[in-house]
């Protein structure tokens, strides 16, 4: 299970026999991921997969004009928001057919 990496989360997610995937926080500061989640060979894919999920918003954020959209009314904001990820596949469609410029 992913979401926030609180202390609160993390001890709730134990309670319930789930795993926590939560990034670990690296920095000087204590971390509510502890080794008993990093140890295993399943924390590193999983945070290779959670990367690769967030990609996509990250770049529809910076390049496609999702951060702060000038849009009014849900539909057109979905709309924005499909365009914006149609985009990025075609992006990165030449990459995932092995197709190099």
């Amino acid at each position: 299970m992913g979401a926030d990496k609180t202390a609160d989360f993390v001890s709730d997610m134990r309670d319930f026999n789930v795993t926590p995937h939560v990034a670990q926080n690296t920095t000087n500061r204590l971390s509510a991921i502890d080794g008993r989640t990093i140890r295993h060979c399943g924390y590193e894919l999983s945070q290779q997969k959670r990367k690769r999920v967030e990609e996509p918003f990250g770049w529809g954020k910076t390049i496609g004009g999702l951060a702060r959209p000038m849009l009014r009314g849900v539909k057109k904001l979905d709309f924005k928001f499909t365009l914006t990820m149609a985009a990025y596949d075609l992006i990165k469609l030449p990459r995932l057919i092995g197709v190099t410029a």
